[in-house]
């Protein structure tokens, strides 16, 4: 996908060494692919939330795929093993801009299923599992991974038109304020619910309050890691369609040129994000960390249990 334009002010494009993006490419995949893995071995982990979590750690292994292959014909066409403008290379490169795509807007939607998932959690608790069955989110799941496939498609094949930059752009900022609003609104309730919880008789002691308030605490701990993921998100990404806003609205400007001229910065941001999701899951998971050390560290997994 091309998002470059000739730098035509002072600022020189700062250049990124292709090892480095090889490098976060690889370590990113491995990382997710050690995330999906863990979920898939490990029954307890087999939730809603936690299936969401694998999706999404699946959509970043596909971004992580793709700029590594990326990477490695780019090697390939400064070695002269390949032609740059080929008809071959061409379609390839089509290829990966779709799979980059799908793995954008399937990490945000995501995050949508996730909020909603946790917001039922904390405030439809009793009745949560009733709502979150395992054959609905295996619905959800099926209708996220075709309307992210199509789009991306739909996004590369027509990615010239100014219109489909637009909705892309436009997709992501609406995306982010549904996000926000709704975390917003659940963690407001949730001082709400916190306070009534706390009102309760036997509270203090214990009583019916307790498990309530374990479910609650529960809850709003899941919803906190997903708001830092979903912060990590924005980090890494809003740089790269800051630089697609720049190319609609100010296309030969010099300062607007200064700014594309981070454009590989950016992307370096871009693939970041699916080399830090796995950290903040094994750092605020206690489950899926405790998989990650027996998957790591011991040759048994029955025996490591």
């Amino acid at each position: 996908m091309n998002t470059t334009v000739g730098n035509q002010s002072d600022c020189p494009e700062v250049k990124v060494p292709v090892p480095l993006f090889f490098t976060i490419g690889v370590v990113s995949l491995v990382e997710n692919l050690l995330v999906v893995v863990a979920v898939i071995r490990n029954r307890n982990l087999h939730s809603p939330m936690y299936c969401f979590i694998c999706s999404l750690a699946a959509f970043n292994t596909i971004a992580s795929l793709t700029k590594s292959w990326e990477n490695l014909m780019i090697v390939f066409a400064n070695m002269g093993l390949l032609e740059k403008k080929g008809p071959s290379e061409t379609n390839l490169d089509d290829v990966l801009d779709s799979l980059l795509c799908m793995s954008f807007v399937g990490s945000i939607v995501s995050f949508m299923a996730i909020a909603a998932d946790r917001y039922i959690s904390i405030f439809h608790a009793l009745r949560y599992h009733n709502i979150m069955t395992m054959r609905r989110t295996k619905g959800i799941l099926g209708v996220i991974w075709t309307i992210c496939g199509v789009s991306a498609v739909l996004m590369v094949r027509f990615f010239e038109s100014t219109f489909i930059m637009i909705c892309f752009v436009v997709f992501f900022v609406v995306s982010l304020a549904i996000i926000c609003f709704l975390y917003v609104y659940m963690f407001m309730l949730a001082r709400i619910h916190a306070r009534k919880i706390a009102a309760l008789p036997g509270s203090p002691s214990g009583g019916k309050g307790r498990p309530r308030r374990r479910r609650w605490g529960s809850g709003m701990r899941g919803a906190l890691t997903l708001t830092i993921l979903f912060g990590a998100f924005v980090v890494c990404w809003a740089p790269f369609f800051l630089h697609l806003i720049i190319i609609m609205l100010c296309p030969a400007n010099p300062y607007c040129e200064c700014y594309r001229s981070l454009f590989q910065l950016h992307v370096v941001l871009l693939m970041s994000h699916a080399f830090i999701d796995p950290a903040i899951y094994a750092f605020r998971g206690v489950e899926l960390r405790h998989t990650f050390r027996k998957m790591l560290l011991c040759s048994s997994w029955t025996r490591c249990s």
